[in-house]
């Protein structure tokens, strides 16, 4: 089985997931891998990178009691709500001290979908996790998962057995390091939250 933790590659030779290396790098890796929450999820085929360098991440300003986790150890979850209104999930990544995580945009449902169903209020599978705020929803992410490991309970992370065809472009939803190249994708999924152009 693929390792989730410092190595890179599997004794098998199937990609892993080194959450010691850069948020970029990260991002790229995390796409294909099942990510469940009390049982709940699927395949994540989303993610942005972001780090302490450039002042899109919440890590520029320094570390704070807010995003703390952020620089920690790697591996953890960053819970924060957006707008008020959603949960986001984010993995923290790099070496601890140092302020970097990756954004869980969107993935393929695909273990407990009436129940995401149900949290969601909505029908439209595609639909379910097509974002951030809504795979926070259908996961029913909190704040009380913030500073969890993901590889640990109530998280499951296994990477992609294969090496997934990866599509990347601009990150969505911020006005500033708009020319960083930091937004992962599954190619050709359906899944999305918004397609790349």
């Amino acid at each position: 089985m693929p390792r989730v933790t410092v190595s890179g590659v599997s004794k098998k030779g199937a990609p892993g997931i080194d959450f010691k290396r850069s948020a970029a790098i990260v991002a790229r890796q995390l796409i294909g891998a099942t990510l469940l929450l009390n049982g709940v999820g699927g395949v994540i085929v989303e993610t942005e990178a972001y780090d302490e360098a450039e002042p899109a991440s919440h890590a520029f300003p320094g570390p704070t009691l807010r995003n703390s986790v952020l620089f920690g150890p790697p591996g953890h979850a960053y819970v924060y709500l957006s707008y008020g209104i959603h949960w986001c999930l984010n993995i923290s990544c790099r070496e601890a001290g140092h302020g970097a995580g990756v954004l869980i945009r969107a993935m393929e449902p695909t273990s407990g979908i009436a129940t995401m169903r149900r949290r969601r209020h909505q029908t439209d599978v595609r639909k379910l996790c097509a974002g951030p705020g809504q795979l926070g929803q259908a996961l029913a992410i909190t704040r009380a998962m913030n500073g969890k490991r993901v590889d640990t309970r109530p998280f499951s992370l296994v990477p992609a057995t294969v090496r997934p065809k990866v599509v990347r472009g601009p990150r969505i939803g911020i006005s500033k390091a708009i020319e960083l190249n930091w937004r992962f994708g599954l190619s050709g999924s359906a899944f999305l939250s918004r397609p790349f152009r």
